[in-house]
């Protein structure tokens, strides 16, 4: 009996060998962030923390980003107590850094030769030429090419990082496909489609568009009004709801009536992220029509969670990860309105294809890209790299990312 308390001890140690400190380091937590770090938090306790290095925005608190802040254990504030937010990212076994844009944060524990995961958005997003740059190449090379041969790995947020770094020879072979994972919510897809019909005064059926972000030029919010502009000419009942706001507004609001749009388009302005997602349950078609310079884009992850139809734009960093063109999402050329036109109408006038689509877009995220899977699978990858034993996923989140240059997204995700 008395080799009990010992035993006891060795048991214990074990099991804290077994587990990884980890840290995650932003600008800021958001509720695209939350529901992983929830679910880190809830396997690691105490050995999970994020460090949240700047105060959020006025605009995205506006927009209801910062309401969940303000209880969560796990959050620390660098600018409340810098002193122990550093030492904890020098003690932690992983820290993963994103949306860092100060260097000084990593620059210490680069230079001790302690594992770094970096997680980045596209250094090149205005455009790949913009690499020639000597100064830029110089700071690049300081910043991430010179640790090559380190302990430091790349998270890719978004299908074009990882052609970015590789134009500046960072992480060779170091380089992994990831991205934000909102929160998921599971559905009975029977019910969930019954709420998706929707009839017109005369009683025909109607179909349900969906716009939602900042009405920014990227964002290309203008293509939704004319798409519907379209949509009326062909006689096709539908209605178009767009969410949020911003410097587009009064454009989009003119066109609207330039158009005698008015019974066809409601604006809705900026609403909670969880009433976005009641009108993503019940819209049949998700138009997610940003350019290049949208990094990733969560609403993709959020509408395809709420069996939408999406159709969306090849240079969107989340759409090559998250759509197979014509199995769970349809998706247009960047820039190419006439394409974006002709898929909307083509999934206006086939309900049989807006259900095919969702039902595999929703399975997608479900399995695959959520919170929970995220996390564990960051979990493994920490533990192995603890241990010298990366194994990469073989697909999702953690799989080797492909080196794909923008011009290749539309090939992509017909063909991956």
């Amino acid at each position: 009996m008395r080799f009990e308390p010992m035993i006891r001890k060795r048991i214990t140690e074990h099991f804290w060998r077994c587990t990884v400190k980890l840290t995650i380091v932003s600008n800021y937590i958001n509720h695209h962030q939350i529901p992983m770090a929830n679910a880190l938090y809830e396997k690691l306790g105490a050995d999970f923390a994020f460090i949240q290095t700047s105060q959020m925005e006025e605009d995205r608190v506006k927009m209801g980003w910062g309401s969940e802040i303000k209880a969560i254990p796990y959050l620390k504030r660098y600018y409340e107590d810098s002193s122990y937010c550093a030492q904890l990212m020098m003690d932690s076994d992983v820290v993963v850094f994103g949306g860092v844009e100060d260097e000084s944060y990593i620059k210490p524990r680069l230079q001790a030769g302690k594992i770094v995961i970096r997680a980045s958005e596209r250094l090149y997003r205005e455009g790949q030429w913009k690499s020639i740059s000597p100064h830029g190449r110089k700071k690049k090379y300081e910043d991430h090419t010179q640790y090559a041969d380190g302990p430091v790995y790349l998270l890719c947020h978004g299908a074009y990082v990882a052609s970015d770094f590789a134009i500046v020879h960072a992480y060779p072979d170091k380089k992994y496909i990831w991205g934000y994972f909102p929160a998921v919510n599971e559905y009975d897809l029977d019910e969930l489609f019954l709420r998706k019909q929707h009839f017109d005064d005369q009683g025909n059926c109607q179909v349900r568009l969906l716009w939602a972000g900042r009405f920014l030029k990227l964002k290309h919010p203008e293509y939704a009004i004319k798409v519907a502009k379209y949509l009326k000419s062909k006689g096709i009942s539908f209605h178009l709801d767009m969410i949020g706001g911003g410097v587009l507004e009064g454009r989009l609001k003119a066109l609207v009536k330039e158009y005698q749009l008015e019974d066809k388009v409601t604006f809705h302005g900026f609403l909670p992220p969880q009433e976005v997602r009641r009108y993503m349950e019940c819209a049949d078609v998700f138009l997610f029509t940003s350019n290049y310079l949208e990094g990733w884009g969560a609403v993709l992850n959020e509408s395809m969670n709420s069996a939408c139809a999406v159709v969306a734009g090849s240079g969107i960093g989340a759409v090559p990860f998250l759509l197979k063109h014509n199995y769970n999402g349809l998706v247009y050329k960047t820039g190419r309105y006439q394409e974006f036109e002709r898929l909307v109408s083509l999934l206006c006038t086939d309900k049989t294809l807006q259900k095919r689509l969702g039902t595999h877009a929703y399975e997608t995220i479900v399995r695959e890209w959520n919170p929970k899977e995220a996390a564990d699978r960051l979990y493994q990858f920490c533990e192995g790299l603890l241990h010298g034993k990366v194994q990469p996923q073989k697909t999702g989140p953690l799989s080797p990312a492909p080196v794909i240059a923008p011009r290749k997204g539309y090939w992509y995700t017909r063909n991956k």
